[in-house]
């Protein structure tokens, strides 16, 4: 595996632990102090994407001999003439032909195509304590920042203020104030999507949705994802509320009903229980079979009112992968999200998500392969996303090529997590009357960030007065500071996109192709279908020197 420089001095900054390939430490604190990129480009925005000092400095890449079969090993063309998919209204003149005219809206789905300001989404963020904690922060960020946000498992069973009378949802608060906090700054472009595992569907999760918000929410049907190949997983510390998630029917580990599991608590040997949900279609033996309960769910979610449907898996082997691209293409889904090995926000057992699966590129090249089989049977292949270790602009274009025209957004889990942290750590350590409520882990603004960034939010943040723009002055005041860090790490993230694609001369998502990239190692061009740099374009090179 390709070992990553924790430090780079380009931009200045650096991983508190070991980074990972998407850049990101392995381990990723809501209290850390910086500075991976990240983490920076929260404070700064687009100004991270340019070397540090400039005037007095000259920079040059140090990664140029990408190796091993993974994104990083893929590299983005660059043409010398041409421009394709312009929006309306722009012409092929160099006037018009600058990244910022990039369009970067996408959409994904069949009979309603849903709109995204940005060809992004989060991952699923559901019952881990996380996603509780920040939910405002990442939900009003996403929502400012136009793009879909993911309600993950599990929200609603370990909710204790829920209500489930014989085992169906009466009421969910926490759900509520999930889906509630998303619409309420939602302003067309994006989604709100609530995901389902089995616990999810016995609890009567869809039907509640679609009583209480309609069309307004999509639903999601979940098979698995890439951190691990068993069902999601909490840490409780409460022995109180281990036995509430087991009577709730949940697998709770150890189980704190036991004398055994009670007194090791009491005596501080057992600290905490670990909470399980279930694996699904466990009583299948076929693909057959699967495929007939498959779309027997997804006929009893439209027969519901769902119009709009998709289906999350995760970095299994080829054949479940080709049950996802099928099922979901035969289901008139409106998205399938391909979740590979290397990702992961929660829990999940360490050596399990070290060694399971499916790495993310491997996977992707996949699923466009199993995608451009059905698409080349004229069969309407469905929307994807591709997840897993995505962090940074680049990972956005090669993913929105690798699985072109397939892949309309890249799913993103802890790179936009990492903004709420930011904002919520420095509003905690501003204001400390607020830090209890959105959960800020400074008790006072680190000296090192005063000095980078400043000590008031307006001169802190570089997204600050954009975000004003859209909620006005008096909004700024209902906003948490996470959500405006997370919608200065998007406008990041959409600068260095409209710059890769412009230099492809791609001005529209659908304008991106797979020969966009290229192969940096013969063995990621063997695995991904990808051609290799110096053989990419060839019968256009024998052309010109053979005119």
């Amino acid at each position: 595996m390709p070992q990553y420089p924790k430090n780079n001095d380009v931009l200045n900054t650096t991983n508190r632990g070991n980074p990972a390939e998407s850049g990101l430490c392995t381990l990723c604190r809501a209290d850390c102090r910086g500075m991976c990129e990240t983490w920076v480009s929260s404070f700064r925005g687009r100004k991270m994407l340019y070397p540090r000092d400039f005037g007095s400095i000259t920079a040059g890449s140090g990664n140029t001999n990408a190796t091993g079969v993974c994104y990083n090993a893929l590299r983005v063309q660059g043409y010398n003439y041409g421009a394709t998919g312009l929006p309306d209204g722009l012409t092929s003149e160099a006037d018009d032909c600058v990244f910022t005219n990039v369009s970067l809206a996408s959409s994904f789905g069949k009979a309603r195509k849903t709109p995204s300001r940005l060809p992004i989404m989060t991952g699923a963020l559901g019952s881990t304590f996380i996603a509780e904690k920040y939910w405002e922060s990442f939900a009003v960020g996403a929502a400012l920042a136009g793009f879909p946000i993911v309600i993950g498992e599990n929200v609603v069973g370990v909710d204790r203020r829920s209500i489930l009378r014989d085992g169906r949802i009466e009421s969910s608060p926490e759900l509520e104030r999930r889906v509630d906090t998303y619409l309420r700054y939602f302003d067309g472009q994006g989604a709100v999507i609530v995901q389902m595992n089995v616990e999810d569907t016995r609890n009567g999760v869809a039907e509640y949705i679609i009583d209480k918000y309609g069309d307004k929410v999509i639903i999601e049907l979940k098979w698995g994802q890439g951190a691990k190949d068993i069902g999601g997983e909490i840490q409780v510390t409460s022995l109180e509320y281990a036995r509430f998630l087991k009577e709730r029917g949940y697998i709770v580990d150890p189980d704190p009903t036991s004398p055994q599991a009670r007194e090791a608590f009491a005596s501080g040997a057992v600290k905490s229980f670990a909470r399980h949900s279930r694996l699904g279609y466990t009583n299948r033996e076929s693909w057959q079979a699967v495929r007939e309960d498959f779309m027997d769910e997804v006929s009893y979610l439209r027969g519901l009112g769902f119009d709009r449907i998709t289906l999350k898996t995760g970095s299994y082997g080829m054949e479940a992968l080709a049950m996802a691209v099928k099922f979901a293409t035969d289901a008139k889904l409106d998205l399938l999200t391909v979740d590979g090995s290397g990702g992961g926000t929660g829990m999940s057992p360490w050596n399990m998500m070290e060694t399971w699966g499916v790495p993310s590129v491997l996977l992707h090249a996949k699923a466009y392969e199993y995608a451009r089989i059905l698409a080349d049977k004229g069969q309407d292949v469905v929307d994807m996303a591709f997840a897993g270790g995505l962090a940074r602009e680049d990972h956005i274009f090669k993913a929105l090529a690798l699985g072109a025209p397939f892949v309309k957004l890249a799913c993103m889990g802890r790179a936009l997590m990492i903004p709420g942290f930011v904002g919520s750590n420095v509003e905690g350590a501003l204001y400390p009357e607020r830090r209890a409520k959105v959960s800020g882990g400074w008790d006072a603004l680190p000296k090192h960030v005063a000095e980078a960034f400043g000590g008031k939010p307006e001169e802190m943040f570089a997204g600050y007065y954009d975000a004003q723009k859209k909620v006005g002055a008096e909004g700024m005041k209902e906003i948490p500071l996470g959500a405006v860090a997370v919608w200065t790490l998007a406008d990041k993230l959409a600068a260095g996109t409209q710059q890769l694609m412009a230099g492809a001369r791609r001005f529209s998502v659908g304008a991106i192709r797979r020969e966009d990239i290229f192969a940096a190692n013969r063995e990621t061009a063997r695995e991904t279908g990808i051609d290799f740099i110096t053989e990419a374009g060839d019968a256009a090179v024998r052309e010109i020197l053979g005119a």
